[in-house]
This record gives structure tokens, C-alpha cells and sequence, in this order.
């Protein structure tokens, strides 16, 4: 039996037309197309990747003030 491993999806689909990025997980359209066809270890890499893009927009948000 293939691992399960969760979508990053947290029902906030709203994809900015400039960037085509979902402002609720954080995936590129295209990461977002390939997520059903894509093996357990390439879902674990772009966690990985999501979880660097949200402390980047953390840390961008915090400079901000």
C-alpha cells in the first residue's frame, strides 16, 4: 500500500493571478496539479519547500512591522 501523506491544502484557495501562488497553502498552481500524480517522497520534499516559503513570508511580514 503506497505512504499517505496530507495535502497542505487548508481550504483557502484563492490563487493571486501575479504570482499563481494559493495565499492559503502557499503551492504554485503547477505544485498544486502535480500533488495527485506525485510520489510520497516528492510530497514530503515540497512540505518541506512550503514550509520554508511560510517562514520567508513570515519573516517578510514581520520586517514590514
Amino acid at each position: 500500500m503506497a505512504e499517505l501523506v496530507a495535502s497542505p491544502c487548508i481550504g483557502i484557495c484563492i490563487v493571486d493571478p501575479a504570482t499563481r501562488q494559493c495565499r492559503g497553502c502557499l503551492r504554485l498552481v503547477d505544485e498544486i496539479a502535480r500533488w495527485y500524480e506525485a510520489s510520497a517522497a516528492e510530497k514530503r520534499e515540497l512540505l518541506a519547500v512550503l514550509a520554508a516559503r511560510r517562514e520567508a513570508a513570515a519573516a517578510a511580514k514581520e520586517a514590514r512591522g
